[in-house]
């Protein structure tokens, strides 16, 4: 019975924020769609303005659980600007809490609500998430001889003609670095050994060619691209081998106690445009990646903090920055709950909105 109990209770750590989370996203998918009604006779400008708002409250109130809630210590190394800016952000990938990674960096800045990414096709599919996260500025992309450079062209040059700032988040690996799926690592690193590329032991090896498009096109719409790297703690065995980095609900059972993230600005005028020199450009970077990552598992061999190398800072997340959106959203849903016609707009909101969505990223891919 005590067992049961202990297993019962750590699972309301993963439960309880991921149904808050789920929960209040009909409400903000019907104060969204009110807005978009409304705007249909506004510029775009203005409608990318307050979507920018409302994506920021839902943003937040995901990050009240994933910082706040958790309690995960975020240590940062380098000078993160503190005005917002028009960037890509490219970053290793190791789990899906990269992610949110990103968010927390763009709270920082006050910049949360221009978050967009570049998201792998098939999350497209996402109830709900997937079709809002396409309105919302977010690029989905079909790896390999399948990536439609044209439609990527195509909808950002959409999102910078409309005035929509930019906070494009990237991961050129294009898939999860895990240890565990070595047969992944060994092609990765046997395609850079094929193409005269270094070969890295932390990262798979980048592809460009999203990477590229995005930088190129938006080139004068740019102010800079932030370089990430990020490392969890605890992902090293008794062995000294890599474990695989947490996933969301590992994260939210607070089994990730410290997250190093290394920051890096690189002004738009310094990367080189020609596709050749730009795969040796973000190879490079990649190479840096990986020497900072293997510094930062040999750092604790001595019985000491891992660390990237540097002065880190420790970076908590004010509680007020986050709770309010807590409040509101779930002022929203509440409502919705607690009358027979409210549950009945909740649940018809998960059905049609989603089904409607579904036909739209079909016919607007």
């Amino acid at each position: 019975m005590l067992l049961s109990l202990v297993v019962h209770t750590y699972s309301l750590r993963y439960w309880f924020p991921a149904t808050v989370m789920l929960g209040t996203a009909p409400a903000y998918l019907l104060s969204w769609g009110v807005w978009r009604l409304l705007s249909t006779v506004l510029p775009r400008r203005v409608y990318h303005e307050w979507d920018d708002q409302l994506y920021s409250v839902y943003q937040s109130m995901v990050l009240f659980f994933f910082e706040n809630y958790t309690g995960v210590e975020i240590v940062t190394y380098g000078d993160i600007p503190k005005n917002k800016e028009n960037v890509i952000y490219l970053s290793n990938h190791q789990c899906t809490a990269d992610w949110i990674i990103a968010d927390m960096l763009a709270i920082r800045q006050n910049a949360l609500g221009h978050v967009r990414y570049v998201l792998k096709d098939g999350l497209k599919w996402l109830p709900l998430y997937g079709w809002y996260f396409s309105q919302h500025g977010g690029i989905y992309v079909k790896r390999s001889t399948k990536f439609d450079e044209q439609a990527m062209k195509k909808k950002l040059l959409a999102n910078a003609a409309s005035g929509a700032p930019m906070y494009l988040v990237i991961f050129p690996e294009g898939t999860r670095y895990n240890p565990e799926l070595k047969n992944v690592i060994a092609d990765s690193q046997a395609f850079a050994s094929k193409e005269g590329l270094a070969v890295l032991k932390h990262t798979l090896t980048p592809r460009m060619r999203a990477s590229h498009v995005a930088i190129e096109t938006l080139k004068d719409h740019l102010d800079a691209v932030y370089d990430v790297t990020v490392a969890y703690e605890g992902t090293l065995d008794a062995t000294g081998e890599r474990k695989p980095a947490p996933s969301m609900p590992e994260f939210l059972c607070k089994e990730c106690r410290r997250i190093h993230i290394h920051f890096e600005r690189i002004d738009i005028k310094e990367i080189p445009m020609e596709p050749m020199f730009f795969r040796r450009w973000l190879h490079e970077r990649f190479q840096i990646k990986d020497r900072l990552l293997t510094d930062f598992y040999k750092s604790g061999e001595a019985g000491t903090v891992r660390r990237f190398p540097g002065d880190g800072k420790h970076s908590p997340l004010n509680i007020s920055k986050t709770l309010p959106s807590v409040i509101i959203l779930g002022g929203l849903t509440l409502p919705l709950l607690l009358t027979e016609t409210g549950r009945k707009l909740y649940v018809r909101t998960w059905v049609y909105a989603t089904l409607l969505g579904w036909l739209w990223v079909t016919v607007y891919p």
